[in-house]
């Protein structure tokens, strides 16, 4: 039977086992998960925080992480000012990057979550509202997400991927991660 892991990136961790190549040592998936042979399926930037999958099924991987799959992935993003209904459609139609055309996205404007501490926080600026805007992607390319809402007018300041496919973060603490049947 496959081993599919849950884990719950925290902030200023990099998606992978080790950083040989920094001349500082960066935190990576090996201080946090011991699991021998499993992978990433998938990354996430070094400044995102939430799900990640680690599989030891090379074909389970392929499934989650190359984009031919198009499995859907859905993050609660925190962003700099108030964005109407209305400016979220430039988001759900799809928008034009450097890199070309993304698919549309679904998108929502939703309560701020109950999430976990960020260290280090947000910077919170009194004179700039934020919002919180649920995103859902079949996409994954480099900082997409947030290269996304800062075309639309509202930069990202927290990103947390919360669901990929049918898996989701429930329950799980920053640094936290469960194996399960996959």
């Amino acid at each position: 039977m496959p081993r599919l892991v849950l884990f719950n990136k925290p902030m200023n961790v990099l998606s992978q086992f080790t950083d040989a190549k920094s001349p500082s040592p960066r935190a990576t998936l090996s201080d946090f998960i011991d699991r021998p042979g499993v992978y990433a399926a998938g990354r996430l930037d070094r400044d995102s925080e939430g799900l990640m999958l680690l599989t030891d099924d090379g074909r389970l991987q392929a499934r989650i992480s190359d984009p031919r799959h198009k499995m859907e992935k859905t993050y609660l993003v925190q962003v700099e000012g108030a964005p109407t209904e209305a400016e979220l459609e430039p988001l759900r139609r799809g928008l034009t990057l450097k890199d070309g055309p993304t698919l549309p996205a679904r998108a929502r404007l939703v309560e701020a979550p109950e999430l976990w501490e960020r260290d280090p926080p947000v910077r919170v600026r009194k004179s700039i509202p934020d919002a919180w805007i649920e995103i859902a992607i079949r996409e994954g390319r480099n900082r997409q997400v947030r290269r996304m809402t800062a075309a639309a007018g509202f930069p990202t300041l927290r990103l947390v991927r919360w669901r990929i496919g049918d898996w989701a973060l429930d329950g799980l603490a920053p640094g936290a991660w469960r194996e399960i049947d996959a």
